[in-house]
């Protein structure tokens, strides 16, 4: 999650796709887990393993492969058909993006964020990152840090599972992940021109990674 990551090896566009793929598909994550309290265990996986994944040398391989994104791509599939089931996940992907921009200019929070891996990257691989209390320790870190940074992303949900701490400290943690996926799009060239400049571009390459 930093600039100092290993080259990513994929065509641009394709990188692009990967990237925002991995961001719709964790930011799904948190819409699941703020309505039902439940996350998909296996797309949780996905997201909180590209948080410690820092030196992949491509950007499949921080998501452990092109795979385990197909419910991203089918999400960015519907979307650039104009057939998105859940009209909020847009919006709160270009509010992620936003703040991940602002995040990239604040080098102490940087910082303070890459610390916070550090120190539980080993826990992490130990027990798995979607461990309770790998996610607890991430969702901490988002709160004491990205948290204060402003555009302030806000997930509704249901209310009974946002009371729960650890629902709360799990939406946090994927949070953090889709700001991972948001970095990740930013360094490999993506911003908002590619919606309107590239958006056929990114068609074909999500009809071709499905």
């Amino acid at each position: 999650m930093t600039a100092t990551d290993a080259p990513l090896r994929n065509d641009p566009i394709t990188a692009r796709v990967l990237a925002l793929a991995g961001l719709v598909q964790a930011l799904a994550q948190v819409r699941r887990v703020a309505d039902t309290g439940q996350a998909e265990e296996s797309i949780l996986a996905t997201a909180m393993d590209s948080v410690f994944r820092i030196d992949a040398e491509s950007v499949a391989a921080v998501y452990g492969g092109t795979a385990a994104l197909r419910p991203g791509l089918q999400l960015l599939r519907d979307y650039f058909a104009g057939n998105a089931r859940d009209g909020q996940l847009p919006k709160l992907a270009f509010s992620v993006m936003q703040l991940e921009r602002r995040f990239s200019g604040e080098p102490q929070v940087v910082a303070r964020v890459q610390a916070g891996i550090r120190g539980c990257a080993a826990a992490a691989a130990r027990d798995g990152s979607s461990n309770p209390d790998v996610l607890a320790a991430m969702g901490a870190l988002y709160s004491d840090t990205l948290s204060s940074l402003r555009p302030r992303i806000l997930i509704q949900g249901n209310p009974h599972y946002l009371a729960q701490s650890a629902v709360v400290s799990e939406v946090r943690a994927v949070l953090l992940a889709a700001i991972r996926s948001a970095t990740l799009w930013r360094q490999v060239g993506g911003g908002t021109l590619d919606f309107f400049l590239r958006r056929r571009q990114m068609t074909a390459a999500v009809d071709a990674l499905l």
